[in-house]
């Protein structure tokens, strides 16, 4: 399957969910080099666009995505891959087991341009 890189700037996101429970792990960007890696090593590989590099996740933790299958959606511009993370378990870099922990209120609808649509309210705890 022909992945498409072009339209986001040669880079696609890449959701990462645990294959056992379903669970959201992180996000991340790959080009078509990373998404070669990936397919190679069978480890998830992103490219970092702060440092413009390629980095296999876990690399130095040795909490590594070992990749269990890959799909991408119907206009083959993202993918979503499924792993088995090994080590200890970790996989964000704030030492928990997915990225996506900080809460978002939703509700109201306050700030929001389109009449009876919920406006997003970021908690505290994303804020600081």
């Amino acid at each position: 399957m022909k992945i498409d890189f072009d339209k986001m700037q040669g880079l696609v996101p890449a959701i990462v969910q645990d294959s056992a429970n379903g669970e959201i792990l992180m996000l991340g960007f790959m080009n078509r080099e990373a998404w070669e890696k990936t397919q190679e090593i069978g480890y998830v590989t992103f490219y970092s666009r702060t440092r413009n590099e390629l980095w296999t996740k876990g690399e130095t933790s040795g909490n590594r995505l070992k990749v269990i299958s890959a799909a991408t959606d119907c206009d083959r511009d993202s993918l979503l891959i499924k792993v088995e993370v090994e080590g200890a378990g970790v996989v964000c870099h704030e030492g928990t087991r997915s990225c996506l922990t900080r809460k978002i209120k939703v509700g109201g609808t306050q700030g929001n341009s389109r009449a009876g649509a919920p406006a997003l309210h970021v908690s505290e705890e994303i804020s600081r």
